[in-house]
């Protein structure tokens, strides 16, 4: 076709009046300006308002600014979920620089590393990392400014920076505004991966991304206006999901939580009436198992988002049955956190409890913003039938997928080889859509040639009344190849016998998927609640 066909571009530029760069810092600056007076953020006493928020985070962002900080910088943190933390999403970024929140439970030599390999140039911290922050810095062999939290509801550590967060931003500026991308592709901030094998991959995220999984957060959990969403997810872990740009977005109120527990988590909601929160299975399973006189009282309806390993059906049950909604939600680092969604249909309503749970404990399908989703043969990208049987690996595509891997070009192209982001999470496709995690490829159990799921068995263990958490990892065999080997932590006050945990298995799943050793104890996890399975292989591999 020739081109003067094409009228539809002719004097139909972009230019400043019909198009900007989508960024996220732009739900602050509205909150801020049609909603002043709301409250943005509270942390114990501390109340303060969008108004305050946005006039801070301006101030954070023009201290960076007077200090060479820009374009192509990188600035990490190290606090618990904080207002200061909250505040550093928009404040960073509105300097021009790239912000690296740090996980809180690494060790000096892994802050070390990402600090040296995101080459920060300024470290944001917080007295209760003092010790481990002191050490790494010294191992990183050069002066980076350093900023402290000073949270005077917190006592314990010590001070390590050069001044505090506050009189930093006496340094900057109210009346600057921030600057905006000019390029929505730009990064915005940096997510290191837990790293469970080798060093932790730097992902990049671009504010496009951000600005749209942070719109997808709010349509695929019906957040409305005005949520009030408690920080029980560490917002080191994917940006909180993205959570800091969505409740700009929904002018709504972050409420901080130093610590997971279960009377505190349970108090926030009373008294600050939290209708959101998200967290992994391991944080309802806490929340489950509470007192009864510590859950009543809750007297409006509080939704949950649950994503990390699969929530075995009678976790979901259980909070259901305390009137909490559960949405069931699976992503990536790589993928800004929540990126699929077990979106409910109405008439799943009409189905019984153990039908719902088990409908709700699949994966799912794509979020709104989610251009592709699909399971497919890892090596030949031919998408696998929609059978609910056959095995492949979940693939993705679109704007919520990361920039890539830093300074890692061989790493990110293998990541995204044939069109589409490879998750390295195996599943199955429902003849409905959805898909359903098995095993992360690393986790599938082969037994004489058969593959087990480990998620499968777990899901029976958790069935078990006396069970609070529970594990499976292959262990070494000699004649099968593997078996499977569980741990498992019992809810308080109870003992089991291993013998026990096995005839409850052999009743209850194939007897070539029951476990063949049981082992009781306290389970190693990461920082964000998920069991380290590779800890529990090496010590399944280890039993005599």
């Amino acid at each position: 076709m020739s081109e003067h066909h094409n009228v539809y571009n002719q004097s139909l530029d972009k230019n400043q009046a019909n198009f900007t760069a989508l960024t996220p810092l732009t739900f602050l600056e509205r909150s801020a300006k049609v909603y002043p007076e709301r409250i943005a953020t509270v942390h114990g006493a501390v109340r303060r308002t969008w108004a305050e928020t946005y006039q801070r985070c301006c101030k954070l962002a023009s201290a960076l600014k007077q200090r060479g900080i820009g374009q192509g910088d990188t600035v990490s943190i190290i606090a618990p979920n904080l207002p200061e933390h909250f505040e550093a999403h928009f404040g960073v970024p509105m300097s021009g620089a790239i912000l690296n929140s740090i996980n809180t439970r690494l060790d000096s030599e892994a802050i070390a590393f990402v600090l040296q390999h995101a080459e920060s140039k300024v470290l944001i911290t917080e007295r209760e990392f003092s010790a481990v922050v002191k050490k790494a810095l010294k191992m990183i062999g050069k002066k980076i400014l350093v900023i402290d939290i000073d949270d005077p509801s917190y006592e314990e550590g010590e001070l390590v920076g050069d001044l505090t967060y506050d009189a930093f931003l006496n340094e900057g500026d109210s009346a600057f505004t921030g600057l905006m991308p000019e390029d929505e592709w730009d990064a915005i901030t940096l997510n290191y991966t837990s790293g469970t094998t080798g060093d932790p991959k730097g992902v990049v995220y671009h504010h496009r991304g951000a600005y749209l999984n942070a719109v997808s957060n709010i349509v695929s959990w019906d957040m409305g206006q005005h949520p009030v969403y408690l920080w029980t997810l560490p917002m080191f872990h994917c940006n909180g999901w993205c959570f800091p740009w969505s409740i700009a977005a929904a002018s709504g109120t972050s409420v901080s939580l130093r610590h997971v527990r279960a009377d505190k988590i349970f108090e926030e909601i009373k008294e600050q009436k939290v209708n959101h929160f998200c967290g992994a299975p391991i944080v309802l399973n806490m929340l489950n198992s509470a007192p009864e006189e510590m859950k009543s009282g809750i007297d409006h309806q509080v939704k949950v988002m649950t994503a990390g390993a699969a929530p075995p059906a009678s976790v979901i049950q259980g909070m259901e049955d305390l009137g909490f909604k559960v949405t069931h939600v699976y992503g990536l680092t790589e993928t800004y956190g929540p990126s699929v969604v077990c979106a409910w249909h109405e008439e799943w309503d009409a189905y019984d409890d153990e039908k719902k749970s088990r409908l709700k404990s699949r994966q799912g399908v794509r979020a709104p913003m989610l251009d592709g989703l699909m399971v497919a043969d890892p090596d030949t990208l031919e998408p696998v039938p929609q059978d609910g049987e056959t095995i492949g690996e979940i693939f993705m595509q679109g704007n919520l997928v990361m920039k890539g891997y830093l300074k890692n070009p061989s790493t990110t192209d293998d990541a995204f080889s044939g069109g589409w982001f490879h998750s390295g999470d195996l599943a199955v496709w429902h003849t409905d859509g959805y898909i359903e995690i098995k095993d992360r490829s690393k986790d599938v159990i082969i037994s004489g040639g058969e593959n087990i799921s480990s998620i499968e068995v777990e899901d029976v263990l958790y069935r078990h009344p006396k069970i609070q958490d529970a594990a499976v990892v292959a262990r070494p065999d000699e004649k099968w190849g593997e078996t499977p080997c569980a741990f498992i932590t019992t809810t308080e006050g109870e003992t089991v016998t291993e013998a026990e945990i096995i005839e409850f298995c052999r009743a209850n799943m194939a007897h070539f998927k029951t476990p063949r050793r049981v082992v009781v104890g306290d389970l190693p996890k990461t920082s964000t609640g998920k069991i380290q399975k590779f800890v529990l292989r090496q010590t399944a591999k280890e039993l005599d």
